[in-house]
């Protein structure tokens, strides 16, 4: 069995021509999807970056795994393992081109060769997708007559957004630094203008125009697109491209301007916690079909292992997809998403096929409503909170969502919510960058 598995950092699935977005942001990975299988709906249990990547490592939610928060005090414990650990027993080569290892330790485990091109960076999101492709493409051709895993994380498109020129394609305005347009003034008033000051807002220059913003953002797609690119030709050049399982996938999505947040990755609406999962094996999977089950990363890690014909592993919340894969008529695995987040606000949120709540475990800085109820078949952009309009569907969400919460800190033989015990990881980062805001101002 071979694996190439690209996660994009932060990339929103409704930004792919594949998903439905008409900006040309991916023309390879819209190639993949019609030669493989797309799911529309995956979900990332827990975000940010450390939790999604715990979670689709070890097949576990984050309540599970206890891993909530990025920048958290909590580490993963050594008895659980993860996945390369578990593929690499079961005779799989496995490589990853990252340099998650700077973030947590255990998102290196179980790799023969674990490959970190970032030392030339003084800022670990700056490492291109040029840079992974370079370690990678002579690791394949290497190894191209071996069974492996090999793990790509490519950092585009998080922020800074600061594309290649030739890969600013996207913007259709006028004049992006125009002293008319205010549409970035409240951002200035946010901790998010100090966090990005100098590594990114000094180099745009006096920009006033939050849809430039988003261009730049598609411009980060398009450019890893390209990168994913090189990969697909080399596994063609090296033969093994019918032979290859290939995954193209992202850990979180990105909220762009949505009540005080900006360009960045908390809140837990669809916008942050959909994203894409595309899987091409010419050789073993259908071609050019979709599959609207719930599915999300906890079932990526029991996938791979029963492929890699390896033993499931008792520990996971997740469940293999291949018989979704193989057959649309499948069963569902779930009816419901249950997620998290604990880095800069503490929410949990119980999401169907119809409706959404997200509960507040404490106020966040933006003041937004401790319960947020949205109709997701008239409200697909989650701008109506209808918590206190139908307070009878928001009190049995809760109630369920409690449920849920309280019988997995049985089963785990835990005191209490993880959200409530770690408390938010970067809470105290927030009058900081704040007043650095103030002082570019």
């Amino acid at each position: 069995m071979k694996v190439v598995f690209i996660l994009i950092d932060t990339l929103r699935a409704d930004h792919l021509g594949c998903y439905g977005y008409p900006r040309p942001t991916s023309p390879v990975i819209d190639q993949i999807a019609t030669e493989g299988i797309v799911f529309d709906n995956c979900f990332a249990p827990g975000i940010p970056t450390t939790p999604a990547h715990t979670t689709i490592y070890t097949g576990m939610h984050p309540i599970s795994h206890n891993i909530v928060a990025h920048g958290g005090s909590v580490d993963l414990d050594r008895k659980i393992p993860v996945l390369p650990e578990l593929l690499q027993r079961a005779g799989v080569t496995t490589c990853a081109v990252d340099n998650l290892y700077d973030i947590k330790p255990w998102l290196s485990r179980g790799y023969e060769y674990y490959i970190n091109p970032s030392h030339r960076h003084k800022l670990r999101l700056l490492v291109s997708c040029e840079e992974i492709n370079r370690r990678a493409v002579p690791w394949i051709q290497a190894n191209a007559n071996e069974d492996f895993f090999l793990f790509l994380h490519y950092w585009e498109p998080h922020t800074p957004y600061l594309p290649p020129m030739k890969y600013r394609q996207f913007w259709d305005g006028g004049d992006p630094c125009d002293p008319a347009n205010h549409s970035l003034d409240a951002m200035r008033d946010t901790p998010f203008w100090g966090m990005w000051g100098d590594t990114w807002f000094k180099k745009l220059g006096p920009i006033t125009d939050a849809d430039y913003v988003r261009s730049l953002y598609d411009g980060e797609i398009r450019h890893a697109d390209e990168g994913i690119g090189a990969i697909a030709e080399t596994l063609e050049l090296c033969g093994i491209a019918d032979d290859t399982l290939l995954i193209v996938t992202a850990d979180h999505g990105e909220v762009m301007d949505r009540n005080g947040i900006y360009f960045d990755h908390h809140g837990l609406y669809d916008e942050n916690i959909r994203v894409p999962l595309i899987m091409r094996w010419p050789n073993r999977l259908p071609r050019g079909e979709r599959r609207g089950h719930f599915v999300e990363e906890t079932d990526l890690a029991p996938t791979l292992l029963e492929w890699a014909g390896a033993s499931p592993v008792s520990s996971m919340d997740g469940m293999s997809l291949s018989s979704i894969a193989m057959d649309n008529g499948a069963p569902s695995v779930r009816d419901r998403i249950i997620a998290c987040e604990c880095t800069w606000q503490a929410k949990w949120c119980l999401r169907n096929r119809t409706h959404k709540l997200i509960l507040s475990r404490e106020q966040d800085a933006y003041g937004t409503p401790m319960r947020e109820l949205y109709n997701l078949q008239r409200d697909a952009s989650e701008s109506v909170n209808l918590a206190e309009q139908d307070t009878v569907l928001a009190n049995e969400m809760e109630v369920e969502l409690e449920a849920w919460i309280a019988s997995e800190l049985t089963r785990l033989g835990r005191p209490g919510d993880p959200l409530v015990e770690q408390g938010i990881s970067l809470g105290k980062r927030w009058e900081t960058w704040r007043g650095r805001a103030a002082a570019m101002r």
